[in-house]
C-alpha cells in the first residue's frame, strides 16, 4: 500500500518508464486526489495521457500546467501533440501556446518549428552549436526527441522513427525526457541501436 503522495509519484514514474500508462495514471491520479494542488504541476501525467491516447485530457493537463510554468517550450510542444492527435496539426498551430523566455538549447527553435515558423534544419543547427561534449549530447537528444514527435504528429512515421531512435540511442540521456524517447520507441516497437 502506498502511504504518501511521493510514493504515488515514484510508483507512477516506474510504471510510465515501463510503458504502463494506465497504471502510471492510476498512481498519479491518486497522488492528485491526495494533494489537489499538485494537479497543475503534473506535466508527467500529461505525457502519460498522450501515450494512453487520452488526448483531450492531455490537452487540459498541459493547459493547466501553463498556470504554474508559463515559459516551458516542452509544455507547449506536448500541448501541440495532443491537439494535433485530437484534431489536426493546423488546429494545434492555431491553439499553440506562445513561449518567449525558455533559453534551453534548442527549444527556441523547437518552438518555432511547431509554430510553423521554423525548420528541422534550424533545430539541428542550434543543437550542434558549440558546447561541452555533455551539453552537445543533451542538446542533440532534445532536438531529435522533439523532431521525432513533430514528425509523428505530421504523419511521417519514417522520420519520427529516425529521430526518436537517435534520441533514445546515439544521443541517449538518462534524464526524464531522454528516457521518454526510449519509452516512445518501445511503445512503437522500434529497436534502438546501441
Amino acid at each position: 500500500m502506498l502511504l504518501a503522495a511521493e510514493s504515488s509519484m515514484e510508483a507512477g514514474t516506474r510504471a510510465f518508464m515501463a510503458g504502463k500508462m494506465d497504471e502510471a495514471l492510476r498512481h498519479w491520479d491518486r497522488q492528485i486526489a491526495e494533494d489537489p494542488a499538485a494537479g497543475p504541476h503534473h506535466w508527467q501525467r500529461g505525457l502519460a495521457l498522450y501515450y494512453a491516447g487520452r488526448f483531450r485530457e492531455g490537452r487540459v493537463q498541459f493547459e493547466s500546467h501553463q498556470a504554474v510554468n508559463s515559459q516551458d517550450v516542452e509544455n507547449a510542444a506536448w500541448h501541440f501533440l495532443c491537439v494535433a492527435k485530437l484534431e489536426s496539426p493546423e488546429a494545434a498551430r492555431r491553439a499553440f501556446i506562445p513561449i518567449t523566455s525558455d533559453t534551453r538549447v534548442p527549444l527556441k527553435e523547437v518552438h518555432a518549428l511547431y509554430a510553423g515558423k521554423g525548420s528541422a534544419a534550424e533545430v539541428l543547427a542550434a543543437a550542434d552549436r558549440s558546447a561541452s561534449e555533455g551539453a552537445l549530447r543533451n542538446q542533440r537528444c532534445y532536438a531529435h526527441l522533439y523532431l521525432g514527435l513533430y514528425s509523428e504528429a505530421l504523419g511521417d512515421s519514417a522520420k519520427a522513427k529516425e529521430h526518436l531512435t537517435l534520441a533514445a540511442g546515439k544521443y541517449r540521456m538518462d534524464h526524464y525526457m531522454g528516457q521518454v524517447a526510449t519509452v516512445h520507441c518501445r511503445l512503437r516497437g522500434w529497436s534502438v541501436p546501441a
